[in-house]
């Protein structure tokens, strides 16, 4: 079985769609409703984490905006290259 692998921008254009603020709970569970709960994912600098790691690794990186309802991200904060 082939494990399914998806880049972290796509979590965060789902962020941008939905519109609104997340917990690392509420984030973690609608990545695993949308990609799946064993769904892999990777960046330009990593690879294989599960949601939690994703969710730290983007975190780590100033890809969150903090506000009173959770967190968001932002277009401008997903780079351009994949």
């Amino acid at each position: 079985m082939t494990m399914v692998q998806i880049h972290g921008h796509e979590v965060m254009r789902m962020m941008l769609e939905s519109g609104k603020g997340y917990s690392r709970e509420s984030l973690r569970r609608d990545i695993h409703e949308k990609f799946g709960a064993d769904t892999r994912f990777y960046t330009c600098s990593a690879e294989g984490m599960d949601a939690d790691e994703l969710i730290q690794f983007l975190a780590d990186r100033g890809k969150f905006i903090d506000e009173d309802s959770g967190f968001r991200t932002d277009p401008d904060r997903i780079c351009s290259h994949e």
